[in-house]
Formats: C-alpha cells, sequence, structure tokens
C-alpha cells in the first residue's frame, strides 16, 4: 500500500480562498532498500563473504580490501576466489530476500538478518534475526519460504 500524508493548503484564487490538497510523501515511509544494510552501513551481510557459507559451511567475515559493488551495496570477500564466484552468479551466493530475516518476511514484514544466524536449504542461504526466531522458522521451512517468496519485494514497501 502506498502510504503518503495529505495537508490541505489554503491557495488564493480568483473568488477568494481555496482549499486545495496537498501531496507530500514523508522519507520514513519510502520503500526499503532491496539489500540489507543496516547492520554495517552500506555492506551487505554485515561484512561477511557470502560465498564462505557454501565453501566453508560457516560464517567467515570478508576482508574490506577484497570487494564488490552488487545491488547498491557493497558486499565484502575473504578471498578473490570468492570474490570472483559471488561476482559470475550472485543470485547463487547472496542471501534469499536481500538479507532480511526470512521467517519475517514469510510473515509479511521486514527484520534485520544476522549473518551468525543462518542456513543453506536447497542451495539458497537464509538469514533470520535471532536463534529462537530461527527456531520458529525451521518449524516449516517449506511452508515458510513459499509465504516469503510470495511476499518478496513487496515487503519492502
Amino acid at each position: 500500500m502506498d502510504r503518503r500524508v495529505f495537508l490541505t493548503t489554503i491557495v488564493a484564487g480568483g473568488a477568494g480562498l481555496v482549499a486545495a490538497p496537498v501531496l507530500l510523501r514523508s522519507p520514513a515511509l519510502a520503500a526499503k532498500a532491496e539489500i540489507f544494510t543496516g547492520l554495517k552501513p552500506g555492506v551487505a551481510v554485515a561484512g561477511y563473504d557470502p560465498v564462505a557459507y557454501f565453501t566453508e559451511n560457516k560464517p567467515v567475515k570478508g576482508d574490506p580490501s577484497i570487494v564488490l559493488k552488487h545491488g547498491g551495496a557493497l558486499w565484502l570477500f575473504a578471498s578473490a576466489a570468492n570474490r570472483d564466484a559471488f561476482k559470475a552468479d550472485p543470485a547463487k551466493y547472496a542471501p534469499q530476500y536481500g538479507g532480511y530475516c526470512a521467517w519475517a518476511v514469510s510473515q509479511g514484514y521486514t527484520a534485520k538478518g544476522e549473518p551468525e544466524v543462518w542456513k543453506i536449504v536447497d542451495g539458497k542461504l537464509y538469514l533470520n534475526f535471532s536463534k529462537g526466531v530461527q527456531k520458529r522458522w525451521e518449524r516449516d521451512i517449506p511452508g515458510n519460504v513459499n509465504s516469503a517468496n510470495a511476499n518478496w519485494p513487496s515487503v519492502l514497501n
């Protein structure tokens, strides 16, 4: 739903004063970024290497000297090989839902995705807000993924 703020202003017209609606868009109500960078401004996955989840089966902090700009965010990598793998196929390695919490997106809203609370399911990386939230998400991963897929990316508005 498009949220807008309407104000009424008085406009001086030839026949006197007339009330006219004025449309203002509030910056606070603007759409969220497609890539979550709220933990480290401008940086995806808070600076963790998204490829390492697949190759090392754990979160690994990226090296600030090995970066790639993609989707309006900076992505950090532990190695040039990981950066090159991501560059060749970002959809394979980037977290689902732009790194927002997978459970939150399945429920119709967004929340931060924590790089240390993750799971790979069917070759896709999912982040969650916390271990407790992840337990809720894990109760029905297929159902939650279906719901999140249906909600994404409209939950950004």
